[in-house]
């Protein structure tokens, strides 16, 4: 688990290798990481997009943009927290992901950037 705070926005991520879903003889393996937002402001805000810099061990780095989380923007009121669940593909079975979120203020529409911390994924088999 991994946890950074940018701008009183607390942002932790957990990991897991999801095996039965992987087939290492294809070069394809499958993660799933769990991102809890934790607004920690004295304001509301929305999460309006999202930035991903997914790095394989062995291939090319890839970056990802869209739209919130899981089809949602989410809204936090001061104190609030969101928690999804989303996945990743890899083909050498080790690699990292970081990024950052974009959010507004609902007050006054300023936008900032929070940072995702990097964190591993690693198919188990590869640490022994």
């Amino acid at each position: 688990m991994v946890t950074s705070i940018t701008k009183n926005v607390k942002i932790t991520v957990e990991t897991a290798y999801k095996e039965e879903y992987s087939t290492p003889e294809r070069n394809h393996y499958v993660f799933t990481y769990r991102i809890t937002i934790e607004n920690q402001a004295d304001k509301t805000i929305q999460l309006k997009l999202r930035h991903w810099d997914i790095f394989d061990a062995t291939f090319l780095r890839r970056a990802v943009d869209g739209e919130g989380v899981t089809g949602k923007q989410p809204i936090l009121e001061p104190g609030q927290i969101h928690q999804y669940v989303s996945g990743c593909n890899l083909r050498s079975g080790i690699g990292k992901m970081q990024g950052y979120f974009i959010f507004e203020q609902i007050i006054d529409g300023a936008r900032f950037n929070v940072s995702i911390p990097a964190f591993v994924l690693i198919d188990p088999v590869k640490l022994n």
